[in-house]
């Protein structure tokens, strides 16, 4: 009987996460189901796409944050 995997256990198999054991399992499993590899593709796109992502706060969102911070009276740093 074959294991099928979950999205779970893709992630976790990309962040090398699994024993040895469970990552030959996995490659087994993605090079027979076209399926599951498409999915292991996706992910791999989606994770690539969200680490391409520059978080910064907008000009608005800073300029807030210090009036507030002028206004209470704390110390510059």
């Amino acid at each position: 009987m074959t294991k099928s995997f979950t999205p779970n256990d893709l992630l976790r198999y990309i962040y090398q996460e699994m024993s040895e054991g469970e990552n030959e399992l996995v490659v087994q499993a993605l090079r027979s189901d076209d399926h599951l590899m498409q999915d292991y593709l996706d992910m791999l796109s989606t994770l690539d796409q969200l680490n391409q992502l520059i978080l910064t706060p907008s000009e608005k969102v800073v300029k807030s944050i210090l009036r507030k911070a002028n206004s209470t009276g704390l110390e510059k740093v």
